[in-house]
């Protein structure tokens, strides 16, 4: 590569120089935008063989915070064994299908 010397160049040459580095540094950029582009592409490639299975609904709830369900599947929640502990059985969480 060529050396310039920058302080020997007038204001005029200075800014043409300086339009010229930043449109070739847009151009590298956005290659390389695409090629990262790509590259995420192919990671979320989904190349499964497996079926999609339906989303589990929950079949338990928490009385005291409905918000916290558990779909029977798994470990089960810290609400649910403490609440088991304390002598409740599983099935007096059971929601109840309409």
């Amino acid at each position: 590569m060529k050396q310039i010397a920058l302080k020997h160049l007038s204001t005029s040459k200075l800014w043409t120089l300086h339009l010229e580095i930043a449109k070739v540094l847009e151009q590298k950029i956005e290659r390389e935008r695409l090629h990262l582009d790509n590259r995420l592409r192919m990671l979320n490639a989904t190349n499964s063989d497996r079926r999609p299975y339906p989303p589990v609904l929950p079949k338990y709830q928490n009385p005291d915070r409905p918000v916290e369900t558990w779909a029977g599947r798994g470990k089960q929640p810290r609400w649910l064994v403490a609440k088991l502990k304390s002598g409740r059985r599983l099935s007096d969480f059971k929601i109840q299908q309409r």
